[in-house]
């Protein structure tokens, strides 16, 4: 997976999830959101993903509309990962859903 999503032509969708974390190392978060990412890339309208962790977390995926979105978040493995994160994982979060209408970019040698 390049760390740059390849999307397509806009129109499209952008989940941006921002997160801060409380957990310890090793509370099994990794795995579970190592694993929420090969689950959204199965969803229909997927189309990429995006993450960076240091203090704040930063996740955004990409969807083809907003009924792909639904579906994913009504996944039941996501909704299960979704009250552990408010149970166990997470200080606070912000989920944030933006319509994506124009993109450009670069890359070297490319």
């Amino acid at each position: 997976m390049d760390a740059i999503a390849t999307t397509p032509d806009p129109p499209y969708f952008a989940v941006i999830f921002t997160s801060q974390r409380h957990a310890v190392p090793g509370d099994g978060y990794d795995d579970a959101a190592a694993r929420m990412i090969d689950l959204a890339q199965a969803q229909p309208g997927f189309l990429g993903v995006e993450s960076a962790h240091e203090e704040l977390g930063l996740t955004i995926s990409y969807w083809t509309d907003l009924d792909a979105i639904a579906g994913w978040k009504a996944q039941a493995d996501h909704v299960q990962a979704q009250a552990e994160g408010r149970a166990r994982w997470y200080e606070q979060y912000s989920l944030r859903i933006a319509l994506v209408e124009r993109e450009y970019g670069f890359r070297r040698g490319g």
